[in-house]
């Protein structure tokens, strides 16, 4: 996705897209936690599976709708330029792990739709009309749900250790660009 025009000195970004990133990223870590750990520990028999099902899938519609407004940000709003890491590959290889980032939260979007509709989730769900299935694992898209959200964790793994490595390695200052402050000038 092509951005809006970067004007020279522009050090951090809209601080509309900066509020949608660390939202997004609350709730993916949020709905991963969710998911591999609250709701694999409950049986679908229980009846907590119901009450933290809801959550999950309120979270997940949150994310799709955020990322993709934040998606919308991101093309109409000037941004910093990329950052270098001093490895031509790693910065060839940038772009593709951030678009990588935005297509595994749609995939995990998509995958969580499909794996709801296909058991029937909202009216049980949402409208308290049957009950679950024994389990999900007959779904494909449960199968592809569980596939993206490790290669989702991997991704956000390999986005902090970049992050990480920008701030106290090189010494950048690459955090402050989705933080808050002057967006020209010095950071």
């Amino acid at each position: 996705m092509a951005a809006a025009p970067t004007p020279a000195g522009v050090r951090r970004y809209h601080p509309a897209l900066v509020v949608l990133h660390w939202l997004v990223a609350l709730l993916v870590l949020l709905g991963l936690v969710m998911g591999t750990i609250a709701l694999k520990a409950l049986p679908n028999s229980s009846p907590d599976k119901i009450g933290a099902l809801q959550g999950h899938m309120i979270a997940g519609g949150a994310i799709v709708l955020l990322t993709l407004l934040r998606l919308v940000v991101r093309r109409v709003t000037a941004h910093p330029p990329p950052a270098a890491t001093g490895f031509a590959l790693a910065d060839r290889l940038a772009p593709l792990a951030h678009g990588g980032l935005y297509l595994a939260v749609l995939a995990m979007a998509g995958s969580g739709i499909a794996m709801s509709i296909g058991a029937g989730l909202p009216a049980i769900v949402f409208g308290g009309q049957g009950n679950l299935p024994p389990d999900f694992s007959h779904l494909a898209a449960r199968a592809i749900h569980g596939i993206v959200a490790k290669l989702l964790m991997a991704l956000i793994a390999l986005h902090v250790a970049a992050a990480a490595y920008h701030q106290w390695v090189r010494r950048d200052g690459l955090l402050s660009r989705m933080g808050f402050g002057p967006r020209r000038g010095p950071v």
